[in-house]
């Protein structure tokens, strides 16, 4: 139209107020907007990168768009902005039913559609998008009656499109809840497809039927449904956690309880307002014993949780009272052992030594293999005893100055049967410009010293391995050991410090350790107030061990 013509009654007033607008639509419209938006922007602040929350907020406003549109064409009286709003309109509705399909996918099948289902919806979707701009969309206006003339292609196409859409939704959701077989899930799939399916259908039978008998106040009953999908999304969001929001069904129940209440202010007839007044008293019986069911079985699972945290609380404190009876246990059980073990060294170092006389050579091969057993049976020992110390809270220190690099010195000199045994080359290197003075146990801290260098010995069945010191800017001093042997795999090292924890390549090369060592070692360096972690570049490639301490 090149004019335009202007109905028989008043203009509107700030687009949306007239005298030509029924009570009805007032009550249908305004609270119906503000309720979907409320819901779509709420889940979209929760998560705006969440695909889920994304589609919500799209469905929400191309609903809450098409429904202040609608408004604008009750309250005006000119046709060139009824007919404006009206192709609008028609362009707006199927994303509703779009943006329903796509939720209810991506709700059930907990991921996105493929690409070619959104171009088959897009191939779907173009035909109105091309028409609506033509004739073939609204032909004329009918001033007699204020509404545009829709014309029979547009009206078969748009509806046709919004049925095929909604037979979509539910031969997908038959289809996948045939499919599983988990009850929880099944309920899932039966109220969202429920509450979907409500929404479209009402919306759009309002639609068909006033599109064909042309009394578009039929239409505002399907608006009604939108309150209802919200619910029934809310009861959704509470009874499955779809979006990990646990008061969005309380919220949105209660923030359509004001709206929809207030809305009767815009009603001054008695007949609508009965109608207004019966249909929010269902819908908050309805939605209200849903979301009582929920509090209250919230409750009953509050009150079991701190049952069982109590009764836990308990357990907790009996486990701890037997860990401590075990640590003591061991500790008494392994001073116990330390004297036989002491006596057994020591007569069978005298053997050895010749002390005991002249001895044949198979008891002399005997008596080594009691030594060396004996040595790794103390081993033991120690390391258990320092584990109860460590527990117990009893681990003694006596801090005093002392020199690391003659320590080391010191360690070398004492593990050199063992290293000649092993045939490596074994290289130590430290500036004898610096100095490498440190506070620290001389015992403990030249224990862990040597339980470094005697595993890498131990795991490095050729090759050699490099000790050193280096004294850095920052006063620091970092004793580094690296050899070349089994090394470490990748998925160990960040585990290796724990008790109990070995390689799979150390428990092949030597069966007798006990994944002790490395523990002690780190709970003593760490008294200390120092540092230690290892490093490998992954199994067959050696390995690093390092140990940093203030330097003085």
């Amino acid at each position: 139209m090149t004019t335009s013509a202007v109905c028989a009654f008043e203009g509107s007033k700030y687009l949306l107020f007239s005298s030509n607008v029924p009570p009805l639509v007032y009550y249908s419209h305004i609270p119906v907007v503000i309720i979907s938006l409320i819901l779509g922007f709420f889940v979209f602040f929760k998560n705006k990168k969440g695909l889920l929350n994304r589609i919500i907020l799209c469905l929400t406003l191309a609903f809450s768009t098409w429904v202040f549109l609608d408004s604008i064409f009750w309250a005006s009286n000119r046709s060139d902005v009824i007919m404006f709003v009206w192709s609008v309109v028609i362009l707006f509705e199927p994303i509703v039913y779009i943006s329903a399909l796509y939720l209810l996918y991506v709700l059930i099948k907990k991921e996105d559609t493929s690409f070619n289902k959104k171009l088959l919806i897009g191939l779907i979707y173009l035909p109105i998008i091309i028409l609506v701009p033509t004739k073939f969309s609204l032909s004329s206006f009918n001033i007699a009656t204020c509404l545009s003339e829709e014309s029979s292609i547009i009206i078969y196409l748009s509806y046709g499109t919004e049925i095929l859409l909604t037979l979509w939704i539910i031969v997908f959701s038959i289809k996948e809840f045939i499919k599983t077989k988990i009850k929880e899930t099944k309920h899932q799939i039966l109220v969202l497809t429920t509450g979907t399916i409500f929404l479209l259908l009402s919306f759009s039978s309002g639609n068909i039927i006033s599109s064909f008998t042309e009394d578009w106040r039929f239409a505002q009953i399907g608006l009604f449904a939108m309150p209802v999908f919200i619910a029934f999304l809310a009861y959704s969001v509470v009874r499955f956690k779809t979006f990990n929001i646990k008061l969005i069904g309380a919220n949105v129940l209660v923030a359509g309880l004001w709206m929809l209440t207030g809305s009767l202010l815009f009603l001054n007839n008695l007949s609508v307002m009965r109608i207004v007044v019966s249909v929010t008293l269902l819908i908050t019986i309805f939605f209200g014993i849903l979301l009582i069911k929920s509090v209250r079985k919230e409750v009953r699972q509050r009150e079991l949780i701190e049952k069982l945290a109590e009764d836990l609380q308990k357990a907790n404190d009996r486990l701890k009272e037997l860990d401590k009876q075990k640590t003591e246990f061991v500790s008494f059980a392994t001073h116990q052992l330390r004297s036989p073990l002491t006596a057994m060294r020591g007569y069978a170092s005298l053997i050895l030594e010749g002390d005991m006389g002249e001895v044949t050579p198979k008891v002399k091969e005997a008596v080594e293999k009691i030594s060396d057993s004996s040595k790794t049976l103390a081993s033991v020992v120690n390391d258990y005893l320092d584990i109860s110390r460590i527990e117990l809270g009893t681990m003694k220190y006596n801090f005093v100055k002392i020199d690391w690099k003659k320590m080391i010195e010191d360690t070398l000199a004492e593990l050199k049967p063992t290293i000649d045994k092993s045939g490596l080359a074994i290289n130590f290197t430290a500036d004898s410009n610096n100095t490498y003075i440190i506070e620290a146990d001389l015992d403990k801290f030249k224990q862990v010293i040597g339980n470094l260098i005697d595993n890498s010995i131990k795991y490095t069945p050729q090759g050699n391995v490099d000790v050193s010191l280096v004294k850095n800017n920052a006063g620091k001093i970092i004793f580094a050991i690296k050899d070349t042997g089994i090394g470490i795999a990748e998925k160990t090292i960040p585990k290796l410090f724990q008790k109990f924890t070995r390689d799979k390549k150390a428990n092949e090369t030597n069966i007798h350790g006990t994944g002790l060592g490395l523990y002690v070692a780190k709970e003593v360096v760490a008294s200390h107030k120092g540092k230690i972690w290892a490093e490998s570049a992954g199994e067959g490639k050696g390995s690093q061990f390092y140990v940093e301490m203030k330097g003085e």
